[in-house]
């Protein structure tokens, strides 16, 4: 029987706790006598996730969700402020320490097309980070390997395969393998069902979600799509040129948005009518019946 991953820590103790986060980038120079720009793609930035929670990151295109995941996962460095996992601030590890480290956290990536090397098997995929963490045999890597796609819903005979071989939603799977095999207390998923169809979202949005339940597994999702965060989110954060404007619980965020971004985002979700709906289909149908009668 497949026990849950961690176990050590109560869910209101925060995993993941930002400080202050502050990224800027320099504006190449566009005259002689003139200091360059600045760009400021996160500006004080501050929220925790507690353990086995999930919290979605949303925004629009160039709000500061992507640095925003760089910047938790170490790959990229910030200008002032903190990301502490566990206590331990991620930016101040030598590099061995952060090698180490990552076997905590992991990314799950948006194009499930482009983030998986066509060259390679399944099984070097899925077991990349177990080679980069260097402590297990080939075997015991296949041996993970195997369970965790299992634990995606693929076969152990997908090992062999290429990703050209998969559909969409079973690459975002094998994606999701990899995140898992290093078994993580915290996986960022930057839009990772964007880049499918809608009929497809849900299956793997449903498989995070059980995922979470059965290991315990911490999520920061970022998405520009509300509706894919009121599915897997307990709190969501909204990020508006590099600051977070309001934060709460989906429900009472969709439903009582206060700041006037997160209201035209709200707004900007198509929403079904029954009732208008109803009301047009009736009233077509009583059309074709006069049409029928004087026929």
């Amino acid at each position: 029987m497949t026990q849950a991953l961690h176990t050590t820590h109560p869910a209101d103790t925060p995993l993941l706790q930002v400080k202050d986060l502050v990224r800027e980038y320099t504006l190449p120079r566009d005259h002689l006598f003139k200091p360059p720009g600045k760009v400021h793609a996160l500006n004080g930035v501050n929220f925790s996730i507690a353990s086995g929670r999930s919290l979605g990151i949303v925004g629009e295109s160039g709000s500061g969700k992507s640095t925003l995941a760089r910047l938790v996962m170490a790959l990229d460095a910030p200008t002032s402020g903190t990301v502490e996992l566990r206590g331990r601030n991620l930016h101040q590890l030598p590099a061995e320490q952060l090698r180490q480290a990552r076997r905590d956290f992991q990314m799950v990536f948006q194009d499930p097309y482009g983030s998986l090397d066509p060259r390679q098997t399944v099984e070097r995929i899925v077991t990349e980070p177990l080679q980069a963490q260097g402590q297990t045999t080939r075997a015991e890597q296949r041996e993970q390997a195997a369970q965790v796609l299992s634990q995606v819903g693929l076969r152990t005979n997908d090992l062999g395969k290429y990703p050209h071989e998969f559909s969409g939603g079973q690459r975002q799977r094998i994606a999701i393998a990899r995140a898992l095999i290093t078994r993580p207390r915290l996986i960022v998923a930057d839009e990772p069902v964007s880049a499918l169809d809608v009929s497809v979202q849900a299956q793997v949005l449903n498989l995070m979600q059980d995922l979470q339940q059965q290991f315990g597994i911490t999520y920061m999702l970022i998405s520009h799509d509300l509706a894919v965060v009121n599915h897997l989110c307990d709190e969501v954060v909204v990020l508006y040129q590099g600051r977070i404007v309001e934060r709460g619980s989906p429900g009472e965020l969709f439903r009582n948005a206060q700041h006037p971004y997160t209201q035209s985002l709200v707004g900007a979700v198509p929403q079904v009518l029954p009732g208008r709906a109803r009301a047009r289909r009736a009233a077509a149908a009583a059309a074709a019946a006069a049409t029928a009668k004087t026929a």
